[in-house]
């Protein structure tokens, strides 16, 4: 399908889940996709997808692919098995920014958080900067560690989202390796239409 084939996105109302916090790439794209709906966010790609199956949501938003890594797995794997409908597709770009606590400068930061697909997105930009990576369960999630623990030496690797849900600094944009980073979700229902 097209990068931004929206087909499909009519036939399931109400709530749609997707694995992650606020501010997290999948919940940027619940929003572009469907802001009409309330996006509702669940701590595992199983998790959101039983929210479907229980009828909670009406639908969920996965990521499978990346352009840069390949298919993203466990999520890829799980759409696969789900007895699920594909309703939409949509490939969203991938921009990454380095975050921290309002007042941190960049030679202050010694760690960066993050999912590690983000990680493995600019593991060269956090070589050339000296930094260490630590890996979390989601990227936004990461970000909300960062603004709650208050460190000036810790960052995250998050969408720009992130920072204004989380009250944290950027430090700098776009530290992906590759310009052409693009993630593919599929917004999956448990009926076609």
């Amino acid at each position: 399908m097209a990068d931004d084939n929206l087909a499909g996105t009519d036939t399931v109302p109400g709530r749609v889940a997707y694995q992650g916090v606020p501010g997290a790439f999948s919940h940027e794209a619940c929003l572009d996709l469907r802001p009409w709906d309330e996006a509702v966010a669940f701590d595992s790609f199983d998790a959101a997808l039983d929210a479907v199956r229980s009828g909670d949501c009406g639908c969920a938003l996965i990521p499978v692919e990346n352009s840069i890594i390949g298919a993203v797995e466990p999520a890829a794997a799980l759409v696969t098995a789900a007895d699920m409908v594909v309703v939409a597709e949509v490939w969203r770009p991938i921009r990454l920014a380095l975050m921290a606590v309002p007042g941190a400068r960049l030679s202050d930061i010694r760690t960066v958080e993050s999912h590690s697909i983000a990680l493995r997105q600019c593991v060269q930009t956090l070589a050339s900067l000296g930094l260490t990576a630590v890996e979390a369960f989601d990227t936004a999630g990461a970000a909300r560690a960062v603004a709650d623990a208050g460190d000036p030496r810790r960052a995250a690797v998050a969408p720009v989202r992130a920072a204004e849900v989380y009250g944290l600094s950027i430090l700098r944009n776009d530290l992906q390796d590759n310009e052409d980073n693009r993630t593919r979700f599929v917004l999956l229902s448990a009926h076609s239409g």
